[in-house]
């Protein structure tokens, strides 16, 4: 084990306070999660509540460990047995610390990126990229630095595996930058709905759940999950319907009859949608007449709303408004009429 390790380098390593450090970045984490974030949404209460847990998880041995370890520094230098256990118990301490530092860096940035958008949510995909490149930081340095292995030739060698891994996983990569981009360009966030449109197939619409390393996930009107790769996205048409720059408009017909009141009509139709704050007040509902034949009007009725992913339900809370206010009034719809032609 000697000749593995730069013992004195470990050892100078575990200092008390190195221990203090990672013990303040814990319960920094912790104090911030509970001073800063308390407007969050209960799921992600319960999302950060977990990271929390795992971290205490592993904080605890690391506590114990480090306290063991102090308690064998105090142990005369000549008991060889006790040298190896601290070695060993020394490393596990290290390696522990390690863990936890990495976890809660990582935590760290993910509570600091949803105290900026508490609403949206945090695409996880940036947060993933972060703690893994203190990690892979992390080790080379306890590669040199602990165990005294030589990284210039390690890291010139490796570069021939590095290219044929590249092209191996080129795909990979590409949907990795292409989510890096997409995130970089902002043009979409979690609870977003977009309309995504790739060449001639049909349109896919859905609520943006999540950011990961290979895909973007939507969850679509029915409840399904649809995974698209960072670098489909990238290469789409996107419409944004969640931006909050402009409402979404939407539409009910109404056909009545050529005789009735057109002017009594149109303002039933308005006045049914005063009834439901679902529906913007500004710009303000608009009904006018769209066609007209030799026994019925056509009477558009055009409302506003905020929300993309309740447009059907407030459709049917129009339309359910609408026909009360009409039958209230004995004006009633022009059924829909159908001519059969017999070919001979």
């Amino acid at each position: 084990m000697d000749k593995l390790l730069q013992i004195n380098a470990l050892y100078n390593l575990l200092e008390l306070e190195l221990f203090i450090f990672i013990s303040t970045l814990v319960f920094g984490a912790w104090s911030f999660y509970k001073f800063f974030l308390r407007e969050l949404s209960e799921e992600r209460h319960r999302n950060l509540k977990r990271h929390h847990r795992n971290i205490f998880k592993y904080y605890i041995p690391m506590v114990a460990f480090f306290i063991l370890f102090y308690c064998f520094n105090l142990f005369p230098e000549g008991l060889s047995d006790f040298i190896k256990l601290k070695i060993y118990i020394a490393l596990i301490t290290y390696f522990l610390g390690l863990f936890v530092f990495v976890r809660v860096a990582r935590l760290l940035l993910l509570q600091y990126l949803f105290l900026g958008s508490m609403k949206a949510g945090v695409p996880i995909l940036l947060v993933n990229i972060f703690s893994l490149f203190l990690f892979v930081v992390l080790v080379l340095w306890s590669a040199s630095v602990v165990f005294g292995i030589q990284l210039a030739p390690l890291l010139t060698t490796s570069a021939v595996f590095s290219i044929i891994l590249g092209l191996a996983l080129q795909d990979t990569l590409g949907n990795i930058f292409a989510g890096i981009s997409l995130q970089m360009d902002r043009s979409f966030e979690i609870g977003d709905w977009l309309e995504v449109a790739n060449g001639n197939g049909p349109k896919i619409i859905g609520q943006v759940k999540e950011i990961t390393w290979r895909s973007t996930v939507l969850v679509g009107w029915s409840f399904e999950i649809m995974y698209l790769p960072n670098r489909t996205m990238a290469s789409s048409q996107i419409s944004n319907f969640s931006s909050g720059d402009f409402p979404i408009i939407r539409s009910q017909s109404f056909k009545i009859g050529f005789r009735q009141n057109h002017e009594q009509v149109r303002q039933l139709l308005l006045k049914s949608c005063e009834s439901l704050n679902s529906i913007l007040r500004s710009p303000a509902p608009i009904c006018f007449v769209s066609e007209i034949s030799e026994s019925w009007l056509n009477f558009k009725l055009i409302y506003y709303i905020q929300d993309y992913g309740q447009q059907f339900i407030v459709g049917d809370q129009v339309l359910e408004e609408a026909l009360k206010a009409l039958n209230e009034a004995n004006i009633p719809i022009v059924p829909q009429s159908f001519q059969l032609i017999q070919k001979t």
